[in-house]
């Protein structure tokens, strides 16, 4: 059987969002798109769902040197996630994780400024958080996207992506309420591979994106506020936070979350 890809990441956003209507017009839901290939599909489910986007800006953590494989990844907020196996095979001591989550810190924040373009990050608090990226392999950037969100105290935590490695998903449903993902096949490769356009995305298109979908939003919502009501809310006040581990700010990142990474040598297999 020809194993199925998505056209582009707005299709998969589509097809996404479609197994999220269960949030749709919910007044306490927001879209936190990974940038910069999450975005266009962090858009699209945030666009059919009707409700807010924002950006959670991660850094992979390049092995100096290696820049192309990564060591970990970090968060706004100055959460890591590492990668161990890489750490102990190549050595690479404490000092130097610093020093390139610390320059990595740095480009997240000048990021945040880019793409918010001057508006304010959106409020996480008691809020249903639904993690959107256009695939995961080993997961490293969405667990340390993962952990900066639980800083922020929210109701509730969904990863949502279009494809990702089987034993990604059965990793991450451990750090979060609910994994929503369209294709596991066992035999993953990359990302791209589930893709038949997989062009880079720039920064000018994640601010667009996210100026486009707020103007969206604006335009949208005195007719929200008329549908919702009282039922709106009931919804929002009334949600009660599920126990969630805190993951906490660090100034040395390497302490707080070491994450192994696997081979993945299995026949695929497609979740609908």
């Amino acid at each position: 059987m020809k194993e199925q890809r998505f056209r582009d990441r707005a299709q998969a956003g589509h097809l996404l969002a479609a197994r999220l209507a269960a949030y749709a017009n919910r007044p306490d839901a927001l879209v936190l798109a990974l940038p910069r290939g999450g975005v266009p599909v962090g858009y699209e489910v945030a666009r059919a769902l009707h409700v807010p986007l924002d950006v959670m800006i991660v850094r992979k953590l390049g092995v100096p040197g290696q820049e192309e494989l990564a060591l970990g990844a970090i968060a706004s907020g100055g959460v890591c996630a590492l990668n161990d196996d890489v750490i102990r095979a190549l050595g690479i001591p404490e000092d130097l994780i610093h020093e390139v989550a610390t320059r990595e810190q740095h480009e997240v924040e000048r990021s945040e400024r880019l793409y918010r373009q001057g508006r304010p990050a959106l409020e996480m608090h008691r809020r249903t958080a639904i993690l959107v990226d256009d695939g995961m392999a080993t997961g490293a950037t969405m667990r340390a996207a993962v952990g900066a969100v639980k800083q922020q105290q929210p109701a509730r935590i969904i990863i949502a992506v279009p494809v990702a490695a089987s034993d990604t998903c059965e990793e991450l449903a451990e750090e979060a309420d609910e994994v929503v993902c369209l294709l596991r096949p066992r035999a993953f490769l990359a990302v791209g591979s589930w893709y038949q356009r997989f062009s880079q995305t720039t920064d000018e298109e994640v601010a667009d994106l996210l100026a486009r979908a707020a103007r969206d939003l604006a335009i949208a919502s005195p007719q929200r506020r008329e549908t919702n009501g009282a039922e709106s809310q009931q919804q929002c006040t009334g949600a009660t936070p599920p126990a969630l581990r805190r993951s906490r700010r660090i100034s040395r990142p390497s302490h707080l979350s070491r994450n192994s990474q696997r081979q993945r040598q299995h026949s695929p297999q497609e979740v609908g």
